[in-house]
């Protein structure tokens, strides 16, 4: 469960890194999805659970 809160925390880490560094182009990124179809954030969604599993697999065996 400790796992959770930290990988939670590091997610909330990384998002306020890229925001406080880069605040117009995360802007200009987040307009940018709002553009997208359904099915083009799907495929991404998926890319990145598949990437995160495979990284987690990897690291905790």
């Amino acid at each position: 469960m400790s796992d959770l809160i930290v990988g939670i925390g590091l997610v909330f880490v990384i998002e306020g890194l890229l925001y406080a560094a880069f605040p117009n182009a995360m802007r200009k990124m987040v307009e940018d999805i709002t553009k997208l179809p359904d099915s083009n954030l799907r495929t991404v969604g998926l890319f990145a659970l598949v990437i995160g599993v495979a990284i987690v697999w990897a690291v905790r065996g």
